[in-house]
């Protein structure tokens, strides 16, 4: 088990001052002495220590490196930002609090939240039925009639956007713990829309 920095100054305190001071052999015995129960300390770790308290005039830990920890107001903030609006964005948050993106993912991912998809279901109309049965019906005698029907339909890659307020399902999303089924319905299966092909 590594040394406190209790342990540490217990030790400097067995080196002793002036003409009471001890060979670092008899620190390690006497350390042990004291404390059976632990893993003895070495002649190089009294000398290690005795010379980090003479250089610096403390036996404390040096800082860490790497990055700062996230203090709790912090997280409190990103948290509370998810819960005013859960259709905010990693970015958002990030620029608004002015800390990092990947803070705030793993913020989110310590508490348990998770970027919730929209689902997008379609109204439908007492008619609809009718008419998918109608285009079933229409597409199944087309086939019947002309035996490559279905394999010469063109299906074309192009992009489409809404001028209704339609939601982007890709760049959307719900800040939650639990899943809140979020769903938007359409008032039309026809909205008024560009294309760009």
């Amino acid at each position: 088990m590594p040394l406190n920095e209790r342990d540490r100054i217990e030790i400097l305190m067995m080196i002793g001052v002036g003409d009471r001071m001890r060979t670092q052999q008899e620190v390690c015995r006497l350390f042990h002495e004291m404390h059976p129960d632990r893993e003895p300390v070495s002649q190089s770790t009294v000398s290690r220590i005795e010379r980090k308290y003479r250089e610096l005039g403390h036996v404390r830990d040096a800082p860490r490196q790497g990055r700062p920890k996230i203090n709790e107001n912090v997280q409190q903030d990103v948290i509370l930002s998810a819960l005013e609006n859960p259709h905010c964005t990693v970015r958002q948050v990030s620029r608004d609090l002015n800390i990092g993106k990947s803070s705030v993912s793993n913020i989110f991912k310590k508490v348990k939240y998770h970027p919730y998809r929209v689902r997008l279901i379609h109204e439908l109309a007492e008619d609809d039925f009718d008419r998918r049965t109608e285009f079933c019906e229409y597409m199944m005698d087309h086939n019947n009639q002309n035996n490559g029907f279905i394999a010469n339909i063109l299906f074309s890659d192009e992009a489409t956007f809404f001028l209704n307020g339609h939601v982007n399902r890709q760049n959307t999303r719900y800040w939650s713990q639990e899943n809140p089924h979020w769903m938007q319905e359409y008032h039309t299966q026809h909205p008024q829309k560009g294309k760009v092909e």
